[in-house]
């Protein structure tokens, strides 16, 4: 026999099991009922980190996961698993924080416009943070500007920070303050520094970026979400080798790049690609310096990748 006892938020997924934070602040192990695992066989977890649910006691002092709240939002990525589409990495964000770096590894620019287009595609902002600027020598300061130019002028928030300076983790902190935030990023882009300096009590483990490959070492496994001395939450996600995009339709891509859906009107076609069309406003802005280039370039890679293409 159950008993319905409480509303609470999923923190932490492991696939079998969800760790519940109730009201009061305790953990909840918790299982699901069977049937969620039946209603959208397109993910490979049908209860993500930042789902609202509602748990039943079992017999045994665990929870069953019930009910699941509507969603405000949530985010995507390509599934490993070929068995399905799509893996719901965090729901409910107030803000999608992108750790990228210059160096030591690189981020590449085609993965920070597959995140933006994701986000913009469920409606979740974005903050480009450019992690391990102590480190970046005269070419990688000068290539930050030209990219901070770039994803300014088309409205996102750019920070620059060094996870090793008080003074840009006091800053990082007061932004954090009573919001749901979402950190991701490659393997090595520092988050879990990020997080500690942040957080300290919360001691995750971090892991030095390979010397051979120059790519990170994952230490996180799942999606977790921490609560924050100072009010709010931070998911931590896994350290994500490539975004892949799903749930778009190929016709709709454009218009998760802003600077493109602004100039749709101008197009001479209202259903316009920016790829072989004539009169295309997208491609002459592009020609102008208007539009970036690399921007333009990920878009086409966007839209003719291969759908069965597994991405991680």
């Amino acid at each position: 026999m159950t008993e319905d006892i409480a509303q609470g938020i999923v923190m932490r997924s492991t696939g079998s099991w969800y760790q519940v934070r109730l009201g009061d602040g305790t953990i909840k192990e918790c299982r699901i009922k069977g049937k969620f695992r039946m209603e959208d066989m397109r993910t490979t977890n049908p209860v993500a980190v930042g789902d609202q649910v509602k748990i039943e006691e079992a017999t045994d002092g665990t929870g069953i996961i019930r009910e699941i709240g509507k969603r405000r939002n949530h985010i995507i990525r390509k599934s490993v698993n070929l068995s399905r589409q799509t893996h719901i990495i965090a729901a409910n964000i107030d803000r999608a924080y992108l750790i990228v770096t210059l160096a030591a590894p690189p981020t590449s620019t085609g993965f920070i416009d597959r995140f933006l287009v994701t986000a913009e595609a469920y409606h979740i902002p974005v903050t480009v943070v450019f992690n391990k600027t102590d480190i970046y020598n005269e070419k990688d300061r000068a290539y930050l500007e030209e990219l901070e130019t770039i994803y300014t002028n088309i409205g996102y928030e750019c920070m620059r920070i060094s996870a090793l300076n008080e003074e840009d983790v006091k800053h990082f902190r007061n932004k954090l303050t009573h919001r749901v935030n979402l950190l991701s990023g490659h393997s090595g882009v520092g988050k879990s520094t990020l997080i500690n300096g942040v957080e300290p009590g919360l001691k995750l483990k971090t892991g030095n970026v390979s010397n051979y490959h120059g790519k990170g070492r994952h230490t996180t496994t799942f999606a977790e979400m921490f609560p924050l001395s100072h009010g709010g939450f931070i998911i931590d996600t896994p350290g994500i080798k490539g975004f892949g995009i799903v749930e778009l339709a190929k016709d709709e891509l454009a218009r998760y790049f802003p600077e493109m859906y602004d100039r749709l009107p101008d197009c001479k076609f209202n259903n316009c690609a920016h790829i072989e069309e004539p009169k295309c406003a997208v491609k002459n802005a592009v020609k102008a310096g208007e539009i970036s280039a690399s921007r333009y370039k990920n878009y086409l890679a966007m839209y003719h990748t291969d759908e069965n293409e597994n991405y991680r």
